[in-house]
């Protein structure tokens, strides 16, 4: 193989291509076709270049490139009433050709490529033809047809056929199209191997086909069609309709051969609803056979109502895209003592789609569950014998592509005394206090370090086999929160949000000071979050503090005015004790020998003077000031 990569040829000058692989060498190009970019391909694994120029003061120029490839045969013929197929055009590869029921082969079944240098196949392609006649082993589903067919057949002409079942079976006929001409032209069928069976069928003997066709008595059947006039279309054999088919869904059949009468009853896959067409169809038309209805489709469908005790909902149009803008809702319903577990097997939705699982028969049940986006494998309860689920999808987002949407498994399962299973939540974990989901159990929530708890931590199985309330999630912990105010006082913030790191400081107000610690920072705690450093600080009024202390000195004061003059009299009075027990009980009127000179002083003196008695007699007064 040679391309042009440039080419500027003057007048005069002269360029061939020549292939010399097998006789005569051939011309494959000249200077008149040359051109930038054009490929040149030998036929062989030679290829010779002749360039001639005149001797001229400014010559042309070219540049080509030169690439060997692997040479190959050119793709077989295919044969009227038949296929071929190749395992390689290259050297040593081989064609295989069959033709089709009622057709047989005139020529080689295979050829094969030779010599690598110039490729040729070993022979010429074959034909299918139908043939006057044959032996058939081991028929079990074919077509004979005339010779010529669906060509007029040759006049004078007696073609023989056996057909021959497998061990103890027959072989059953059907006609699907007739046309001899009349009186001379004769179709017979016989029971046995050879002409000299004894007639089944005699077209000179029987105006009118059999609807029902004709069933040998043995496991031979022996055909012989002899013609004298001029030839008309011919064709006879089993009458059969082309095999049915059903995208996701099945089908069964009162004959796999689908000869004439054949019934075919369809059935969709789980999942899918019969659309269009005929759930039964039958062959029919002995002319022609065909069948009597179109093939059904089964798709995915938008909604439903399903009462089997097991099954499958499927996004509409599943496995392929949904449309947008659908609101479809499914009710499953099972027995009464039972309850439901899904298994949702694929979600792979838009995330502005909604799947949304009711535990109930309609949309004002508890939501067991709601959800976007794709999320693998996962299972639900119900706590009821009835379960409803809506699909809505986004009418503003169209998805593309096979398998988007979701496969929803669901089972009718036992309805014992445990509250149904709670799934995982996305950035957390959970913990269970038993074991079985029996009333009382509590399912406890937890999130990961830099996650915060968003809803009910702790969950009860109730006494109704439902939870004590919904399922929490866990969101990204993105700031601490706001600490708050203290009174009498003011803050001053690094910024204006609470992120790691950030801090605020409080300033008592004037008459106030601080009790604890005045600068708190937002910091990571690990598993427990984002943290403040310290507690909030208070702000305690001054004039307490000065008052408290002025008590304390007054109090001080007044104790010691009592205390003194308490401890003086309790001293004199001790004093006078020691003083008389000294005396030994001598008077004491030495000491009031003469008068007193306050005698004229009433009673009572301004200063409240004791005054003590004894007996009448012997009066004595005693003076004591202080």
């Amino acid at each position: 193989m040679s391309q042009v990569i440039n080419v500027s040829l003057w007048e005069g000058e002269q360029m061939r291509f020549k292939d010399l692989g097998g006789g005569e060498p051939s011309v494959l190009a000249n200077e008149s076709i040359l051109m930038k970019g054009l490929v040149v391909r030998s036929r062989s694994n030679q290829i010779a270049i002749h360039f001639h120029s005149q001797q001229q003061s400014q010559p042309g120029s070219f540049l080509l490139r030169y690439q060997a490839f692997v040479l190959s045969c050119t793709f077989p013929q295919q044969p009227a009433y038949g296929d071929v197929s190749v395992s390689s055009l290259h050297s040593g590869g081989e064609a295989y050709f069959h033709c089709l029921t009622g057709y047989q082969l005139q020529g080689p079944d295979t050829l094969t490529c030779l010599n690598a240098s110039t490729p040729y196949w070993s022979a010429k392609e074959p034909q299918c033809l139908a043939a006057c006649g044959g032996r058939i082993w081991n028929a079990t589903v074919g077509r004979i047809v005339s010779p010529g067919f669906p060509s007029n057949y040759s006049n004078n002409l007696t073609c023989h056929w056996l057909l021959e079942a497998p061990e103890g079976q027959r072989v059953h006929i059907h006609f699907e199209k007739v046309a001899l001409a009349e009186d001379d032209d004769r179709l017979l069928l016989k029971n046995g191997n050879n002409i000299d069976s004894p007639p089944l069928y005699d077209s000179y003997e029987v105006e009118y086909l059999p609807n029902e066709g004709l069933v040998s008595i043995s496991r031979h059947l022996f055909i012989e069609l002899t013609t004298d006039g001029a030839g008309t279309s011919t064709a006879f054999a089993a009458g059969h309709c082309y095999e049915p088919f059903v995208k996701y869904g099945n089908f069964t059949s009162s004959d796999s051969t689908w000869a004439l009468g054949t019934m075919v009853e369809f059935a969709c896959d789980p999942g899918y609803t019969l659309e269009q067409g005929s759930v039964i169809i039958e062959c029919v038309d002995r002319h022609n056979p065909q069948w009597n209805e179109t093939e059904p489709a089964c798709r995915a469908v938008c909604s439903g109502e399903l009462t089997d005790s097991a099954g499958v909902v499927l996004s509409p149009n599943w496995p392929e895209a949904y449309d947008r803008g659908q609101d479809c809702i499914w009710g499953i319903h099972v027995e009464e003592d039972k309850r439901i577990m899904l298994d949702i097997q694929v979600l792979n939705i838009g995330k502005n789609d909604l799947l949304t699982f009711y535990d109930g028969d309609d949309l004002t049940a508890k939501v067991l569950g709601q959800y976007g986006g794709s999320r693998p494998h996962f299972k639900l309860y119900t706590s009821m014998a009835d379960v409803t689920i809506q699909f809505q999808s986004d009418p503003a987002t169209k998805i593309f592509g096979y398998g988007n949407g979701f496969v929803v498994h669901f089972f009718e399962v036992p309805r014992n005394d445990t509250c149904p299973e709670l799934p995982e939540i996305t950035n957390g974990w959970k913990s269970t206090s038993h074991p079985e989901l029996v009333h009382g159990t509590v399912v406890t929530y937890q999130c990961y370090p830099g996650y915060q708890l968003v809803g009910t931590e702790l969950l009860m199985c109730q006494w109704d086999l439902t939870w004590s309330g919904d399922l929490p999630s866990c969101d990204k912990v993105l700031s601490c929160a706001d600490p708050g105010t203290v009174a009498h006082s003011h803050r001053v913030m690094s910024g204006p949000h609470f992120t790691v790191g950030s801090t605020i400081q409080y300033i008592c107000n004037k008459g106030y000071i601080l009790s604890g610690n005045s600068l708190l920072s937002c910091f990571n705690h690990g598993s427990s979050g984002l943290r403040w450093s310290e507690r909030l600080p208070k702000c305690v009024c001054t004039y307490f503090l000065v008052a408290s202390a002025d008590f304390s000195w007054e109090g001080a004061k007044i104790a010691l005015a009592i205390f003194i003059p308490v401890a003086i009299i309790i001293m004199f009075v001790v004093g006078i004790y020691l003083y008389f027990s000294k005396a030994q009980g001598k008077s004491l009127h030495l000491l009031m020998s003469t008068s007193l000179p306050y005698e004229h002083i009433a009673g009572e003196s301004t200063y409240d003077n004791s005054i003590f008695e004894t007996e009448p007699t012997d009066t004595r007064e005693y003076e004591v000031s202080i």
